[in-house]
């Protein structure tokens, strides 16, 4: 049997009341950290491309997990400029790429664990089931968009800078 009594109410309603008032206190907390989060991609950054030139920095989303790897820049129908995506296959390996259902063109830069540009596959094909091969061990790839290589004079032996690498003695 439940107690029905005046007092027993009373707690009651207290409670729900003080539960009501803690949620619509702590709900724009909630919302806000939600928003925050949402409005930052897991795994972004920023990485530096060091030329003989010149050092050009990238806001890049980082692909370090099978899925984001599987799934990559495909489906996306722009690369703005100074942006990319950092596939971190973690230690050096043989790397192939394709374009399967990717709509812009890309550069792909493959890279070793110390960050240097072993080869890039410039101005890819959209959709092109060709593989795209790194030419020896990399630990990973970069993509941007589609002739910024070649216009920010970027080639093969020069550095990327991202914490995923390490320095190079």
């Amino acid at each position: 049997m439940i107690p029905t009594s005046n007092r027993y109410r009373t707690a009651i309603k207290s409670f729900f009341a003080g539960l009501v008032i803690c949620s619509a206190l702590l709900a724009p907390l909630v919302s806000s950290s939600v928003a925050s989060a949402a409005n930052k991609a897991p795994g972004s950054g920023t990485l530096i491309i060091e030329t003989a030139e010149a050092r050009h920095s990238f806001t890049v989303e980082l692909a370090s997990t099978p899925a984001s790897r599987a799934r990559g820049l495909m489906y996306r129908r722009t690369l703005n400029e100074g942006t990319g995506m950092l596939f971190d296959f973690v230690k050096n390996q043989h790397v192939t790429m394709w374009m399967k259902n990717t709509y812009v063109s890309l550069d792909m830069l493959f890279i070793n664990s110390e960050g240097r540009i072993i080869n890039i596959a410039r101005n890819t094909i959209p959709h092109s089931l060709k593989h795209i091969s790194s030419d020896g061990p990399v630990q990973a790839v970069l993509e941007i968009a589609g002739g910024h290589a070649e216009k920010l004079k970027i080639k093969a032996g020069d550095f990327i800078r991202h914490n995923i690498f390490r320095e190079s003695e």
